[in-house]
């Protein structure tokens, strides 16, 4: 188990580099277009597609880039001509702060929620009933809907995030909005996967056994629900982890917070593909990594599974 999950972690890794290189070039135009704005000729446009090797064969540029990512070389912005490790690295530490703050809420609301909907009882129904329309709602909905709310009606938050200038940490209050934006739909999710574990966990004899004698609710969820929820808790959060970076580009965007998700929009919008295989594969490297330790832990603690 152990070696099929070291092995299958990076064959995934190269799958996925392969799927964000061709989603990436199956964009509409190039960053020569994009760099030109219209006014070039068909002789200025092949020139700089020359000059930023956008004249190579697909397969070229593929095993270019899969060959600098191996040697820690993300390769330089078609735009700015800047490293793509040096734009990235400077909108990192906003994004994982946000990416932070939101797993700090997700967590424990994902938990709870998990729990109150594989109970089977009343309110455990109505509690998957809400998660599971919550975790369909966009996000892009709920960070407008939040923000009518905390911003426009209550004027309890700033309706945009913007940093403070010398890359110092953001307010609490400018985190609130994105934070929340970012939690509540990845609990949902979270839960909503989660709960058949819950349900399933419950109905084992040791478990009912436990109910039976009037062990508290507190006692056996840690002691004896727990260990079984570990593994597919990790493994769910690593893909939820994985989400939260996609979706800061989604929040970053609507609140002006100038992270990752910021970037790769605007990288998007401009062709510059560097920046968004570099951006994607990060977020890609986050869930794969989160999914190998969830592996590692099942291999570990489930004693019906051998390692080999």
């Amino acid at each position: 188990m152990i070696v099929r999950a070291l092995v299958r972690a990076p064959l995934l890794l190269v799958g996925v580099s392969v799927l964000v290189f061709t989603t990436a070039e199956a964009l509409p135009g190039d960053a020569a277009q994009a760099r030109a704005a219209g006014r070039a000729t068909a002789e200025q446009l092949a020139g700089l597609r020359t000059e930023t090797g956008l004249d190579e064969a697909a397969w070229q540029r593929y095993l270019g880039w899969a060959w600098g990512l191996l040697r820690g070389d993300a390769g330089v912005s078609l735009l700015s001509g800047r490293p793509v490790a040096e734009l990235i690295g400077q909108r990192l530490p906003a994004t994982a702060v946000l990416a932070a703050a939101a797993l700090a809420v997700t967590v424990p609301v994902m938990l709870l929620l998990a729990w109150s909907a594989g109970t089977g009882s009343a309110f455990g129904r109505c509690v998957a009933a809400v998660v599971t329309a919550t975790a369909a709602v966009p996000q892009v909905v709920v960070a407008a809907a939040l923000t009518a709310l905390l911003s426009g009606v209550l004027g309890w938050l700033p309706p945009v995030s913007l940093l403070p200038a010398g890359g110092a940490l953001p307010a609490p209050e400018v985190l609130a909005l994105p934070t929340a934006s970012l939690a509540l739909p990845a609990a949902a999710y979270g839960a909503m996967l989660l709960r058949g574990v819950v349900a399933d966990a419950l109905t084992r004899p040791h478990v009912r056994d436990a109910w039976l004698r009037g062990l508290s609710r507190r006692r056996i969820a840690v002691r004896y629900v727990g260990p079984l929820l570990l593994a597919p808790a990790v493994r769910i959060l690593s893909v939820v982890a994985g989400g939260l970076v996609a979706a800061t580009a989604v929040v970053e965007t609507m609140f002006g917070y100038a992270g990752l998700g910021e970037l790769l929009v605007g990288a998007v919008a401009n062709r510059d593909t560097p920046v968004v295989q570099a951006t994607a594969m990060l977020a890609a490297a986050v869930a794969l990594g989160g999914l190998l330790v969830a592996d590692l832990l099942a291999a570990l603690t489930d004693p019906r599974r051998a390692p080999s």
